[in-house]
């Protein structure tokens, strides 16, 4: 990371989005159908798992999950975001951080974070992951990504970073899977990429653009802003009023190894 650039956990993660949860919640993108599958792949029955979704925001991911069977603990900070998401029955709001989720010890078969793993301390953050996974259970960082060989997508993200209010870089994540790969009690990372979509139209695109907290959401900036990407959508918009954003999907895969006599103590009742 640059000298120059705030780590992303100091710069307000647990309150920058409550004027952004309405927006968040009806034109933040999904995410694809394998990608989900391959989270719950290979842990045995779904309906057997419980999945901690780690700033959950507004349940995007949660109710993704929870669909496929697994009980669903969405651990979420920010008051905004737990209101304005969806009930599922599976699926649980909790308050809590990455740092503190207040779930039990050994409590999780995975922990999930869509979409946010870039807003932890990462240190204290895995520290908690690898307390309140099952030894085998697994850690699970997903992401859409802008195709930038899309032509309409990358102009798109071109007028987003000219907006934003600090410098974005969605696309590398090395420094996530640095850190996973630097914490104790943890498998190398596994990495598996797939391509994505979202339809939109106008006022639709401008919903999403606001859903990014660095986006500006009044004031000469912002009225600027709407010009643009007006103009934007008149140029790649399809004969129905519609463009296409397109996304490559990136999900990180990472399981706690099992507990060894030096984590447990030569007399606990595991290590015997």
């Amino acid at each position: 990371m640059p000298t120059n650039v705030l780590p992303l956990h100091t710069l307000n993660p647990l309150g920058r989005f409550s004027d952004r949860a309405q927006d968040y919640a009806r034109y933040r993108p999904s995410y694809p159908d394998e990608a989900i599958a391959a989270i719950l792949a290979d842990l045995g029955d779904p309906r057997s798992l419980v999945v901690a979704d780690i700033g959950a925001g507004t349940g995007i991911s949660s109710r993704l999950l929870g669909d496929r069977g697994p009980k669903v603990i969405a651990v979420e900070p920010n008051a905004a975001m737990r209101e304005a998401a969806a009930p599922h029955p599976q699926v649980s709001f909790q308050i809590g951080t990455a740092e503190q989720t207040g779930l039990a010890d050994r409590s999780v078969h995975i922990v999930t974070c869509c979409q946010s793993f870039h807003w932890f301390n990462a240190p204290p953050t895995l520290a908690e992951f690898n307390r309140i996974l099952h030894p085998g259970g697994r850690v699970a960082l997903l992401w859409n990504d802008w195709n930038l060989s899309d032509p309409g997508t990358g102009a798109y993200r071109q007028i987003i970073q000219a907006a934003a209010t600090r410098t974005i870089n969605h696309s590398d994540h090395s420094q996530s899977v640095k850190a996973i790969e630097q914490q104790a009690g943890f498998s190398p990372v596994r990495h598996l990429s797939f391509a994505y979509g979202q339809t939109l139209t106008l006022p639709e695109v401008v919903g999403r653009s606001l859903s990014s907290s660095y986006i500006p959401k009044e004031g000469r900036a912002h009225a600027q802003f709407l010009d643009t990407i007006a103009a934007w959508h008149k140029t790649w918009a399809a004969f129905d009023g519609r463009v296409h954003l397109k996304y490559i999907t990136n999900l990180y895969l990472s399981e706690k190894v099992a507990p060894s006599l030096s984590e447990d103590g030569p007399n606990s009742a595991e290590s015997i």
